[in-house]
């Protein structure tokens, strides 16, 4: 067990994170791996949502003749009272009779109503309406099922069918019906608006009441009033549906008309400071618009990467209106215009440039014509999904939780933005991550096209396109125009909007903002709706509901014209009628029930066609590569090149060097027989056998591919290329080693390294740059043994150990088996604490002796926010001061998560003596590591106060077990241990090495595991005891280790085969829930197998073996040279 405090876990978040990141990566995968299908598929469900929503919006007063919308006016009547006007938000009571009053008007200023044939007309209309019948599916429902009926069961109603018996099959009677409907004043009043001396009217109002006091008539009515909006007659037509009676050009006239009166209209009724919120919406949106061409263009695209982004959230935008619409939330055109820019700002597109950033990024990291673009993706979208999603699944839920609040037009607005944030993720991550493999692909066939052709540079920007980029950029530096950038602005921002709109809504600032109650209502003064009113409030008192209270819905008038009044051409025939003809003419095709089959079909062959031609197109040209080769093999194989190879390192190449590029610059092409099992990599770049000048080499440095080898040395050699920059340069990182392997070779006096067994392919070079080592020439391989398994605190333990000293293994899985016999090792964990030890001066020893004090009493929780501020993991423990004269040195000890944790350590000590200067000006900082950690040098620090994990196991081994396996017995064991271990050890002045050979064991494990076998130093310091028990029949054995110094991330770790001896052993990376556990584990390991090596080599020592066993195992027959490395 561990007497270390645990740290708490966070199991629920690493959980989702990890399904989260597994399910970003499937769908990354997809994209990249199908780019042309993913694009084609979005594109079709956006064309489908497209269509949708526009037949729903079709009914709207923009996309129709109509120029102010008017919102639905309530009013409420209780017994014995008049109608009173209510607000949106009231809610009537449960058992008032409800009531929808529908109006149509038929409004034409060149028409006299009161015309026979226009009153037939209107007849005719309203026989049309009462005998509307809802779709089957719902049932056989028209208006006289659904009507408000009066006390006699009739339908209430205001039209002219109340007066007249109409039948459809019939010729009109002769009669005069205006001189019919001048005998009634009131009906000239309410729906003509005229009076018994006018002739003549140029409007009519027909008032319907529905029924609606259960929610399925509601929605009955509601499906009505939709049917009518369509409506399409021989005289008078739906304005709503008045676009497919004009061209193309007059509707969208109509909508441009009308979105600008809709403007004038909301800037008259809206008060300023609605005028500034709106405006600086807008302004902002176009300035986010800016921002990302901008980002875009200093990526490395002009315009293609950034109007995918803007289709990314239209089609975003799209899926979130139509869900919104399933979910039955009414979003009115007003609210859409106002919240449009806010959405634009508040969601941006910082996401889309940074997985473009990334991407880019990871793509000129070697050439493109040697990448495989889906895993280039792939490991872009690996760097930058978790923190996205994290980000994006933190605003969704704030703005599900601003969904969930009663606050009318937050909630509305809230909904909008959590659903269009999530399609906007979801977007990212299939269809827009296939726009970008489309991208490089295309950009990599190029590529290999024009391979020769040097690349133009983007062009400089100007002060302003600068300043833009800097505010609005979320990294630290773009990777062209030479563009600096610091802290995100638009964070900020972003944060600023959100905060400032929910105090919009909160302190009611404004009146108008996302409001959707807002605008103007249906006037019922008016005297046609008010005689109404009335005349319903007479019929309902009445009747027998007359208790009940009547809550009435007054809605806006559906208006209707006469057809003639249509005909209005606003383009020349010269121009309408080819563009109509050729709209007609598509319009039958599509809907053709053949054709539209075949176009459907020929669209899927054409994706096909597409997606394989791109797939040819990927594949690089064989016959090339092929020729070249069969030249090379061509080579008359005893034939030396050598004479070739020197004139070219000394001066330009000018002789062809026909050697394949698979055999070693500088070398014959012969056949090795005793190395078949050693094949070159074949390289895409071959020798031309064109002698190229060291100018000519120097224009193509650019495209690395197609200089050979020699010529990459001869650039090297004449100072053009640096060779520890190969890597960069070339892009081809084994190349780049096998380049180095030689330029080093030629100048060393041996001259053999280019031609030795140092093993160069097939390793994981793109590992190790920039983590674990410089200027590599090749890899070393070591090998890999097995102890135990061993029983380590119940759990059964096998050992990976890299070593070349023979019998180490196996005298450590002897001592396995012999703690096995007994029960297993435990283990315990008494400290954890890296260490970093500073050294600070002072002017005089007063001053260190202040900063002593401050440091052990107030300085210390002072020093340890400091450093704790720094990082996640790192927490300091404890703090230890010491003084030499005016040197003052503090030992820091801090645990460091899973890391070995050096790199971490340090950053939070250089915060806390920036801290410690602040308090103490005349201090000066002599080094950051002052050699009071101590690190990787033998220190009584390290022994007595520990470092790293401190660990003690023990186990007891039965007297039977140490005289069969061990080959001794217990009283041998325990002399010789505290006659070597114990006195030798102190005879020798011995620091933390009172031990047999901790260190042989520990550093193997270190080797496998990825640790750095320097720190072996202070972390092989180790007391091994034992003792007799149970009457001297058994053994007790215990080894301390107090500063075993080891990391499960970071470091050596990083690399694929240590990585796979962690992963055997059960500790590789962070610990989900306890950071830390995975390398005090690792640390448990290591001190049970020092004790196991020390019992067994103890053991040897007691019975004489030691000799014997060596002179066995280390005198094999020398191995034939290279033998030991098979690729």
């Amino acid at each position: 067990m561990s007497v270390i405090p645990k740290h708490s876990g966070t199991t629920a978040f690493k959980s989702i994170s990890t399904v989260c990141g597994k399910g970003i990566q499937k769908a990354a995968k997809m994209a990249s791996r199908n780019p042309i299908e993913m694009i084609a598929t979005m594109l079709i469900l956006s064309s489908f949502t497209y269509f949708y929503l526009f037949n729903l919006a079709r009914t709207s007063d923009i996309f129709s003749g109509t120029v102010t919308r008017l919102y639905p006016t309530s009013v409420y009547a209780s017994e014995g009272t008049e109608f009173q006007h209510l607000t949106r938000q009231h809610i009537p009571a449960e058992d008032s009779i409800k009531i929808q009053l529908k109006q149509v008007l038929i409004a034409d200023p060149t028409k006299n109503l009161l015309d026979h044939d226009n009153l037939v007309s209107i007849l005719r209309l309203e026989n049309t309406l009462e005998n509307t019948i809802l779709d089957n599916h719902i049932g056989s429902f028209g208006y006289h099922s659904l009507c408000y009926k009066t006390k006699d069961q009739t339908c209430f109603s205001h039209s002219l069918s109340s007066l007249f018996e109409f039948d459809p099959t019939s010729e009109i009677d002769t009669v005069d019906l205006a001189n019919k409907i001048h005998t009634y004043p009131d009906l000239l009043q309410d729906i003509f608006g005229v009076d018994l001396n006018s002739s003549s009217a140029s409007s009519a109002l027909l008032s319907f009441a529905f029924n609606t006091s259960t929610a399925y008539r509601a929605q009955l009515s509601h499906l009505w009033e939709q049917r009518v909006a369509t409506l399409n007659g021989a005289d008078l037509v739906s304005l709503s549906n008045a676009t497919s009676q004009v061209d193309l050009f007059t509707w969208l006239f109509i909508i441009t008309r009308n979105i600008i009166l809709r403007i004038k209209e909301l800037i008259e009724m809206a008060d300023n400071i609605d005028i500034i919120v709106i405006f600086s919406g807008y302004l902002m949106m176009l300035t986010t618009f800016y921002s990302l061409y901008t980002n875009m263009r200093s990526i490395g695209s002009r315009y293609t990467l950034a109007t995918a982004v803007v289709a990314n959230g239209f089609f975003a935008f799209m899926f979130a209106l139509l869900t919104v619409s399933i979910l039955g939330v009414d979003v009115y055109p007003v609210v859409l215009a106002e919240a449009i820019p806010f959405l634009t700002v508040t969601i941006g597109f910082e996401r889309h440039i940074k997985l473009t950033k990334r991407v880019f990024e990871y793509s000129k990291e070697t050439s493109l014509t040697k990448q495989e673009i889906r895993k280039t993706i792939q490991k872009a979208m690996s760097s930058v999904a978790l923190p996205i999603a994290r980000d994006a699944i933190m605003e969704i839920t704030v703005l599900a939780l601003g969904a969930k609040s009663g606050i009318s037009g937050l909630r509305e607005f809230c909904l909008l933005s959590a659903l269009l944030l999530a399609y906007d993720f979801i977007l990212m991550i299939t269809w827009y991550t296939a726009v970008l493999a489309l991208k490089l692909e295309l950009l990599r066939i190029r590529e290999i096209n024009s391979a020769s052709t040097k690349g133009k540079e983007t062009t400089g920007t100007g002060y302003i396109r600068r300043t833009v980029v800097k505010a609005f950029s979320d990294t630290t530096a773009t990777s062209d125009l030479h563009l600096k950038t610091d802290e995100p602005f638009i964070g900020r921002l972003k944060l600023l909007m959100i905060v400032g709109f929910v105090a919009i809504h909160v302190f009611r600032l404004c009146t108008t903002t996302f409001q959707g109650a807002s605008g103007p209502q249906v006037n019922i003064t008016e005297p046609g709706i008010a005689n109404v009113l009335d005349k319903l409030l007479v019929q309902h008192q009445a009747s027998d509901s007359a208790h009940l209270p009547l809550y009435v819905e007054v809605f806006p008038p559906l208006p209707f014209r006469f057809t003639s009044s249509l005909d209005k051409k606003f383009i020349p025939d010269t121009i309408r009628r080819p563009l109509e003809y050729l709209f007609d003419t598509y319009a039958v095709y599509v809907q053709h029930p053949v054709i539209s089959k075949w176009i459907t079909i020929s669209l899927f062959v054409s994706i096909f066609l597409n997606t394989y031609l791109l797939k040819i197109a990927k594949q690089p040209a064989k016959s090339t590569v092929n020729a070249t080769v069969n030249t090379s093999v061509s080579t008359p194989v005893n034939t030396p090149v050598s004479s070739t190879v020197s004139t070219s390192v000394s001066t330009p190449v000018s002789t062809p060097v026909s050697t394949s590029v698979n055999t070693p610059v500088g070398t014959p092409v012969t056949v090795d027989t005793h190395k078949p099992h050693q094949p070159k990599k074949v390289h895409k770049h071959q020798n031309t056998g064109i002698a190229r000048t060291l100018d000519d080499c120097m224009s193509l440095i650019h495209t690395p591919e197609l200089l050979s080898d020699e010529e990459i040395i001869n650039l090297v050699q004449k100072g053009k290329m640096a060779s520890y920059a190969l890597e960069k340069v070339l892009g081809d990182l084994e190349r780049a080693v096998s380049v180095r392997r030689a330029l080093i070779s030629r100048a060393s006096v041996t001259q053999t390294l280019e031609h030795s067994l140092l093993p160069l392919h097939n390793y994981h070079y793109d590992k190790v740059m920039g983590a674990c080592c410089e200027n590599v020439i090749g890899y070393m391989p070591i090998p890999v043994g097995v102890a135990g398994p061993m029983m380590i605190d119940g759990e059964s333990v096998h050992i990976p150990m890299a070593t070349t000293e023979g019998c180490l293994i196996a005298s450590t899985a002897r001592g396995c088996k012999a703690i096995n016999a007994g029960g297993g090792a435990t283990t315990i964990l008494t400290a954890d604490g890296m260490t970093r030890g500073p050294c600070v001066e002072f002017p005089s020893i007063v001053g260190a002796g202040a900063c002593k004090r401050f440091i052990e009493e107030e300085g210390a929780d002072i020093l340890k926010e400091a450093f704790n501020s720094t990082s996640r993991f790192a927490r300091l423990r404890k703090l230890k001061v010491a003084l030499a004269g005016k040197l003052v040195f503090i030992r820091f000890s801090t645990t460091t998560g899973d890391a070995m944790g050096m790199n971490m350590i340090s950053k939070g000590c250089e915060k806390a003596l920036a801290v410690l200067t602040a308090r103490f000006p005349d201090m000066q900082i002599v080094s950051l590591s002052g050699n009071y950690c101590t690190d990787k040098k033998p220190a009584a620090i390290n022994w007595i106060e520990g470092r790293g994990k401190s660990v003690v196991t023990e186990a007891v081994i039965p007297g039977a077990v140490v005289e069969k396996v061990l080959k001794t017995s217990v009283s041998a064991l325990v002399e010789l241990n505290i006659s070597k271990n114990l006195i030798g050890s102190a005879m020798a002045g011995s620091v933390g090495g009172f031990n047999a050979h901790a260190a042989n064991i520990l550093t193997a494990v270190y080797l496998a595991t990825g640790q750095d076998p320097a720190q072996n130093v202070e972390s092989s310091n180790c007391i091994t005891l034992m003792k007799a028990v149970n009457d001297d029949q058994d053994l007790h054995i215990s080894c301390t280790m107090p500063s075993i110094e080891v990391g499960t991330i970071g470091g050596g770790t990083i690399l694929p085969p240590q990585q796979s001896m962690l992963d055997m052993l059960g500790v590789r990376g962070p610990h989900p829930t306890e950071p830390g556990k995975n390398a005090q584990r690792l640390a448990r390991i290591i001190c049970a197998s020092v004790m196991a090596g020390e019992l067994s080599l103890c053991a040897a020592l007691a019975a004489g073996h030691l000799v014997k066993a060596h002179m066995a195992h280390n005198r094999a027959a020398a191995p034939v040279p290279g033998s030991c490395i098979k690729s």
